[in-house]
């Protein structure tokens, strides 16, 4: 055995045991989810409405304006017919979940959402206002989720009268492609609003797992401090950024290099979670790269701005 208990020497196969980590076996019941709100205009919050909607949920999907909200919409159109182009699925299809997606610019829209999905920038302050508002205009018993990817989730749950129903729900960018999502409890978070994202997260396809309320969760926590070190290898001239990804790529698995993936990330998000690593733990060697900073102070983002550590064609 090691972190589990095997059949066999040199099997792969996991027997369960009693010092075998595992679940909870406790049940309890999820509240019911028909409609679900997504605040927010950008790629992500696009991603996840698209994720919903393809489900079968009606969403509503508000933004600053109704103008921001139309543009959102008209992204995940193109989605769509991409993926009608490839084959996924058929147009009959993607224009009934097209249908699914109401477009507007006030969140008073939330009013009869089951399930309010925040999805807007990685700012703490941002966050916590766009929660003191969902807390007045969302109904009672409404879950409401924050999609986070480094910030504290009961800084947003405080900013709220009803803390017990709010959760982290941390989507992966694609959404639409990505399965993970990290669910995300605080020490406030009630029972039945955890068991109703895990049925969120089944419904939509996605694998949830769970994991306390700390920077970075799972995924960045690990992540990101090694994406920083790829930095610095470059800004120290100790390899390239061609020879780095394809070292990791094909000596240590990856399916893209930490470059590649800094410029899907987006390097401003980078930069704002190794940020938020640095000051939680304060730990000097999670300081941000300064080639990374400088990058960003630049407007090189990555593939949102056709620029990122690599130049990207416009689509």
């Amino acid at each position: 055995r090691g972190f589990y208990t095997y059949e066999a020497p040199g099997s792969a196969v996991v027997v369960p045991d009693t010092l075998t980590p595992a679940k909870s076996g406790d049940a309890v019941a999820g509240r019911p989810v028909r409609a679900v709100g997504v605040a927010g205009s950008g790629t992500m919050a696009s991603g996840i409405a698209e994720v919903f909607a393809k489900a079968g949920y009606e969403v509503v999907l508000a933004a600053r304006s109704a103008e921001k909200a139309q543009t959102a919409k008209a992204r995940i159109g193109k989605s769509l017919s991409r993926s009608v182009d490839k084959g996924r699925m058929t147009a009959e299809a993607a224009a009934r979940t097209l249908e699914l997606i109401t477009p507007t610019g006030t969140y008073d829209d939330f009013a009869d959402v089951d399930l309010a999905v925040e999805a807007v920038a990685e700012d703490l302050e941002v966050k916590r206002q766009l929660f003191a508002a969902l807390d007045k205009v969302c109904k009672p018993g409404a879950v409401l989720a924050t999609t986070t990817s480094s910030l504290p989730v009961v800084a947003c749950a405080r900013a709220t009268s009803r803390p017990q129903d709010v959760i982290g729900m941390h989507f992966f960018n694609p959404a639409p492609a990505m399965k993970l999502v990290e669910v995300v409890r605080t020490v406030l978070t009630a029972d039945d609003v955890h068991a109703t994202v895990h049925e969120v997260c089944a419904t939509v396809r996605k694998h949830a797992v769970d994991c306390g309320d700390r920077a970075g969760f799972i995924v960045n926590a690990l992540l990101f401090p090694y994406l920083n070190n790829a930095v610095k290898m470059v800004q120290e001239h100790y390899a390239t950024l061609d020879d780095i990804d394809a070292a990791m790529k094909l000596g240590g698995g990856y399916p893209m290099g930490p470059f590649e993936l800094l410029d899907v990330v987006g390097l401003d998000v980078s930069l704002a979670i190794e940020k938020v690593l640095h000051r939680e733990f304060r730990d000097p060697g999670l300081a941000p790269a300064p080639l990374l900073e400088h990058l960003v102070a630049a407007g090189c983002l990555g593939r949102k701005t056709g620029r990122g550590f690599r130049e990207h064609a416009r689509r």
